[in-house]
């Protein structure tokens, strides 16, 4: 159950891709209160990865935000299966297509074998919709997710 917190992770990713992927995820919400999070691993335990991401979005306490307004960006590396998974009061706001969408960007990427960029780019996609729909507020506005990737393993 604790194993998704492992503090070991293989290297996907050198230390300047990594960075490269938070300092996307740091950008992106400073013009929102949304949130967003990364979270990757090796093999994806289910056959569905968009039910592997619901699963690791609950277990990291995502569904916990003030406005239901997190997203998970998932990526299993080795099965080459990724989802993103957004909680109710974002996902209402735009829809499967949107979504969809998301997962084809990065699947674009990945294809190119850019995967640090494919993740990048989602990110800042998703914080535009999280921009417009749920706008940074300074006076009211509070990191409440860590903006660090997750390793499984």
């Amino acid at each position: 159950m604790f194993s998704i917190f492992r503090k070991k992770h293989p290297k996907f990713f050198i230390p300047e891709e990594q960075q490269f992927i938070v300092n996307a995820v740091k950008e992106a919400e400073k013009r929102t209160s949304g949130e967003i999070r990364v979270y990757i691993e090796s093999h994806c335990r289910f056959m569905d990865a968009l039910d592997r991401a619901a699963e690791v979005f609950y277990s990291l306490k995502m569904e916990a935000t003030e406005q239901r307004n997190a997203v998970l960006v998932y990526v299993a590396m080795k099965d080459r299966q990724l989802a993103v998974f957004a909680d109710e009061g974002i996902y209402r706001k735009e829809g499967k297509d949107f979504w969809n969408d998301a997962v084809k960007i990065m699947l674009s990427h990945f294809d190119k074998e850019h995967y640090a960029k494919g993740i990048a780019t989602v990110i800042h996609e998703i914080g535009e919709v999280l921009a417009e729909h749920f706008p940074y507020d300074a006076a009211t506005d509070k990191n409440e997710l860590p903006d660090d990737i997750v390793f499984g393993k």
